[in-house]
């Protein structure tokens, strides 16, 4: 498979997406735009794009959030102000104790667990990550390791949150499994992922690389069924599920305030991320891995 992908071909995608969604109903002025930065693109005209429109290259989660670690916070993010108010929301229903926040990057969700007065435990593949997340809670406890194999004993911990990290894992069952490993009986997981209708449409988490490259880490499509299985196999029950949508906000530094109509446009009133929150029975001991 091809690492790498062209930002051209992604602005024509953002287009033909609007253009495919609004067809029927928009207005004829809305509509010529977008046939006519269509046209201007596929010419090599039009406005200009990050890195001339060159390609855009693969980089493995771990490389990947090394760059992105030193910027990570500096740049808002529509995923992440989505996702936050749902999470924080749920975080606010305690009881306070033990928590882990696996794959933590920079800390933010370990931050909000230690304002509630949790202990927490951070967890992170990514030692530029870890060192970003030690700066934001000094108090909490790191970990270097992967969501697949948790550095933590069996029913360790009363709440295990994962955000916007399962999508980086071809299968979730591995994740979710360990999630259920670790926590203890009557203790609950609040998981946050990226939605796969945008994994589906947009693809790839893309960011900037170095002084003015873009790159990508892989994200891999999760159906709503497939965490449903994930959660069964692990013994989990699911007790809630949301779906906050797009805000309006372009992501700074790439391709899509280039087009910002179309990109609106194209994202308008689809789910970013998806939320779900789920409780280990009591009376069941720790699930191994699978």
């Amino acid at each position: 498979m091809d690492s790498t992908f062209r930002v051209r071909e992604l602005v024509l995608g953002i287009e033909g997406l609007a253009l495919l969604r609004h067809a029927m109903d928009a207005d004829e002025s809305f509509l010529k735009a977008r046939v006519d930065e269509i046209r201007a693109v596929a010419a090599g005209e039009g406005v200009p794009l990050p890195d001339g429109g060159a390609a855009v290259s693969e980089l493995d989660a771990a490389a990947g959030y090394a760059s992105w670690s030193a910027r990570y916070d500096s740049l808002p993010s529509s995923f992440i102000e989505v996702e936050e108010p749902v999470v924080h929301r749920l975080l606010d229903r305690g009881p306070v104790g033990t928590a882990l926040d696996a794959a933590c990057g920079t800390g933010r969700q370990t931050a909000a667990l230690t304002a509630r007065g949790y202990r927490v435990i951070g967890v992170d593949q990514s030692p530029e990550m870890l060192a970003q997340a030690h700066r934001k809670a000094p108090g909490a406890e790191f970990r270097r390791g992967r969501l697949e194999d948790l550095p933590l004993d069996d029913d360790s911990v009363d709440l295990a949150v994962c955000s916007l990290a399962m999508t980086h894992l071809p299968d979730l069952s591995a994740g979710i499994a360990e999630l259920a490993r670790v926590i203890r009986p009557g203790g609950r997981i609040i998981l946050s992922d990226m939605h796969p209708f945008v994994v589906s449409l947009q693809g790839q988490c893309i960011f900037v690389h170095g002084d003015d490259r873009l790159a990508f880490v892989r994200n891999h499509v999760h159906l709503p069924g497939s965490y449903l299985s994930a959660f069964t196999a692990a013994g989990l029950t699911v007790r809630e599920c949301h779906e906050p949508v797009f805000n309006g906000r372009l992501a700074p530094g790439g391709y899509e305030e280039a087009i910002a109509d179309a990109a609106r446009a194209a994202w308008a009133d689809i789910p970013l991320v998806i939320v779900w929150t789920a409780e280990k029975p009591t009376g069941q001991p720790g699930v191994s891995a699978v």
